[in-house]
């Protein structure tokens, strides 16, 4: 169960750099709601809804300069149990705009997942950014 939880949540990771919409799509529930917290801009959120929190991510992407990526460590399940799980992971995003990569926040992401038919299911994402960078927000 744990490396399905981990696969779950690395799975994310790449359909949001991506911009993979039905793979996005796959991964959260129906009901799903995004929080951030973000320094010198308090909490915001929650995005709620799989298809607002979708039309967050494209508006996030147009906005975006570079190639964005999320890169997802220490990924540890915290709780788990046959139908609900929650895990956590550090979040280092960064930047490159073809002849600088920059690093634009860093964090930790609280998932909490549901178990479907098709398999777990982001229910519950919450961010808390530790540095933010002006443009940093484009994207979860």
């Amino acid at each position: 169960m744990i490396t399905e939880l981990q696969h779950a949540v690395e799975n994310y990771a790449h359909a949001l750099d991506e911009l993979n919409v039905p793979a996005l799509e796959a991964i959260l529930t129906q009901d799903t709601t995004w929080t951030f917290t973000v320094p010198g801009q308090g909490v915001l959120g929650p995005v709620a809804g799989r298809t607002t929190v979708l039309d967050f991510v494209r508006d996030g992407h147009a906005a975006q300069t570079g190639r964005v990526r999320h890169q997802l460590s220490n990924v540890v399940v915290r709780t788990a149990d046959a139908n609900s799980a929650q895990v956590q992971a550090y979040l280092t995003q960064t930047r490159n705009t073809g002849g600088n990569v920059q690093v634009i926040s860093t964090g930790v992401y609280t998932f909490g997942l549901r178990r479907s038919d098709s398999g777990w299911r982001i229910a519950e994402l919450t961010l808390a950014l530790d540095n933010a960078l002006p443009g940093s927000v484009g994207g979860p």
